[in-house]
C-alpha cells in the first residue's frame, strides 16, 4: 500500500481520491527466489522484490521510473530476459515521455531517443516477446507518415537487440542503436481493404504448424461501431520486413517515401553487433556514426508485415462488444496437435475456436461473467453485476489442470477448457429399431461438437451415455474435429466394427 506521505503528494498535484493507491501494474517472475513487483503508488511509481516463498519484500525500494507508469489507465509492458529489465511506458507524470526501456541487469541502461515522434509518437503499449536475438514489441501509436484531419493510430512490431550497448559518446550514447519498427496489417481483403488498427492483445510466440507465430487480436477503434479480428504473424515474415527498405520524409511536408537501397548506409542500420552487416563489430559502440546518423532518423520500415494467410482467422462484426484478450493452446487434444484460441470480450463471454489451415472452427461461446456457472477464485462477492466491470482483464490456460483462469478488474474465475457436458448423454442420439445384419449404427452428435478437449467411451456408451472428462481421453475415446457426420457401427457385444467419416 501506498504510504501516507505519497498520498499527501498525491493529492497536492490534484489527483482525485481514486487515483492516490498503489496499482500493481508490473508483476514479473524475475527468478526461481524472486518475483518482482511495481506499482503507481499514488503516482509515484516505485518496485521491489519478493520472495517467492514466503511474499516477504525486500528492504531496499526502486524507483518506477521508466518502468512503471505514474497512473493505473496509462499502459505499459514489462518483461526480464537475460537477467535484464525491458520495460515499454510513459516515464514521466504527465505522461508524454513515451519509452522503451532497458534497466536491471548487468547491461548498460539504454532508452529510445527523447522527444522524437520518429521513434515513438502516442503509443499505446501491449506486449513484448523475447525471441532470439531480439525482444520485440507490439503497440498501436499514432502515425506520422500519415497526415489529415484526424488523426490515425496504426498497430506496430518494434524491436531491439538484446546485446545492444548504445552508441558512443559522440551519437546515441544512452539510447537504443537497433531500434526500428514496422506497421502490422490486420485487415479483411478486397479493392479497399478494411484495416483493424486498434491492437488489444498478442500471445507470447507459439508454434503454429512449424512456424513461430504470434497471434492477436485487432479491434475497431472505441469511437466506431464494434467489430474484432484475429490476426497471426509470423516471426520470419516480420523479420523480412526489417530486412527489407526504409521510410523516409525529406522535408517536413512532403510525403513519405521508400529509401532506395543506395543511399543506406553499410553495415545496416538497425542490425546487431557481431552479426549480419555487423558481423565485423564487436559492440555497437563500434558503430560508424553515418550508421548511427541514419538509424537516428530512420526507424520506421517501408514495407508492412502482412499476416498470416493474409486474411484474419476469426472476424467479429455487428457486434455489441469487443474482444480484447486472448489466450492459446497449441497442444489441445489426446495427441497434443491442434490449436485451440480463446478470445476474452467487453461483455464477459469468451468464445473458443480451432485454428487449421484449411479454416478455423468455431467451438463455442461461454457467458463465464457469471458466479453460479463458474467457481471464483478471487474477489470479494460474486463475479457479475455491473456490466462495467464485465471486461475481460487477462486470460491464461492452465494445462496441466484443463482450466482457463479469466481475470475481472475485481475477480478471477476457473474454466474448464472442455465443456463436455454441454453436448449431453450420447445415448440420446443411439438410433433405436434399426438392424443392419445384427448391427447397431449409432449417429453421434456428441463427435460433432469437433471440440479437441472431449472424448467419448462409445464401448459404454450404449450403456449409460456417459460424458468422458477430458484428462481421461484414451485410445479408446473418439473424436471427430474436422468431419460433420460420424457413422460408427457396433456389434450386438459392444465390439466396433468399422468407423466411417464423411468429411466437411
Amino acid at each position: 500500500q501506498s504510504n501516507q506521505d505519497a498520498k499527501e503528494n498525491c493529492r497536492m498535484h490534484g489527483e482525485n481520491k481514486e487515483e492516490c493507491y498503489n496499482f500493481i501494474k508490473v508483476l514479473l517472475k524475475r527468478n526461481d527466489e524472486t518475483l518482482f513487483v511495481c506499482g503507481t503508488n499514488a503516482v509515484t511509481p516505485f518496485c521491489r522484490n519478493y520472495k517467492i516463498s514466503t511474499l516477504e519484500p525486500e528492504e531496499k525500494v526502486i524507483t518506477g521510473q521508466g518502468r512503471c507508469p505514474y497512473h493505473k489507465q496509462d499502459s505499459n509492458i514489462a518483461l526480464f530476459a537475460d537477467g535484464n529489465l525491458y520495460s515499454a511506458t510513459v516515464s514521466d507524470y504527465m505522461g508524454r515521455d513515451a519509452v522503451i526501456y532497458r534497466s536491471i541487469g548487468d547491461s548498460p541502461k539504454l532508452r529510445t531517443f527523447k522527444d522524437d515522434s520518429r521513434w515513438l509518437k502516442n503509443p499505446h503499449f501491449v506486449h513484448a516477446v523475447d525471441y532470439g536475438n531480439y525482444i520485440y514489441f507490439f503497440f498501436h501509436e499514432e502515425a506520422v507518415e500519415y497526415s489529415g484531419l484526424e488523426k490515425l493510430f496504426l498497430p506496430r512490431v518494434a524491436r531491439v537487440c538484446k546485446n545492444d550497448m548504445g552508441g558512443n559518446a559522440e551519437f546515441l550514447e544512452n539510447e537504443w542503436t537497433s531500434f526500428l519498427k514496422a506497421r502490422l496489417a490486420c485487415s479483411i481483403p478486397g479493392d479497399i481493404p478494411f484495416h483493424f488498427n486498434t491492437l488489444q492483445a498478442v500471445t507470447d510466440v507459439v508454434k503454429y504448424h512449424g512456424q513461430d507465430v504470434v497471434i492477436a487480436v485487432f479491434t475497431t477503434p472505441s469511437s466506431r461501431i464494434p467489430a474484432s479480428a484475429v490476426c497471426a504473424f509470423s516471426l520470419p515474415d516480420i523479420e523480412k520486413v526489417f530486412d527489407g527498405s526504409f521510410k523516409e520524409q525529406k522535408t517536413p511536408h512532403s510525403r513519405w517515401t521508400p529509401v532506395p537501397d543506395s543511399k543506406v548506409p553499410v553495415p545496416r542500420p538497425g542490425s546487431c553487433a557481431g552479426s549480419g552487416s555487423l558481423e565485423g563489430y564487436a559492440s555497437s559502440h563500434d558503430i560508424p556514426r553515418d550508421t548511427l546518423h541514419f538509424l537516428r532518423k530512420h526507424t520506421l520500415m517501408d514495407k508492412t508485415v502482412e499476416s498470416f494467410s493474409h486474411e484474419p482467422w476469426h472476424l467479429r462484426t455487428n457486434a455489441k462488444y469487443w474482444h480484447v484478450k486472448i489466450a492459446v493452446d497449441n497442444a489441445a487434444g489426446p495427441n497434443g496437435d491442434h490449436t485451440v484460441v480463446f478470445l476474452g470480450a467487453t461483455d464477459g463471454w469468451v468464445t473458443k475456436f480451432l485454428a487449421r489451415p484449411e479454416g478455423n472452427i468455431f467451438i463455442e461461446s461461454m457467458k463465464v461473467y457469471s458466479y453460479e456457472k463458474y467457481p471464483m477464485i478471487t474477489g470479494h462477492g460474486s463475479c457479475g453485476g455491473q456490466q462495467r466491470d464485465a471486461i475481460v482483464v487477462d486470460m491464461k490456460v492452465d494445462k496441466p489442470n484443463e482450466v482457463l483462469y479469466v481475470a475481472f478488474s475485481h475477480c478471477i474465475v476457473r474454466v474448464p477448457l472442455g465443456s463436455c457436458e454441454r453436448h449431453g448423454p450420447c445415448k440420446e442420439t443411439l438410433v433405436k429399431n434399426l438392424r443392419v445384419n445384427n448391427v447397431s449404427p449409432l449417429i453421434s452428435a456428441c463427435l460433432t461438437s469437433r471440440d479437441p478437449y472431449c472424448g467419448w467411451d462409445c464401448l459404454n456408451l450404449l450403456l449409460d451415455g456417459a460424458v468422458v472428462k477430458p484428462s481421461n481421453i484414451t485410445q479408446f475415446m473418439l473424436q471427430s474435429i474436422f468431419s460433420q457426420l460420424v457413422l460408427i457401427i457396433v456389434s450386438s457385444n459392444r465390439e466396433i466394427l468399422n468407423m466411417v467419416i464423411s468429411w466437411s
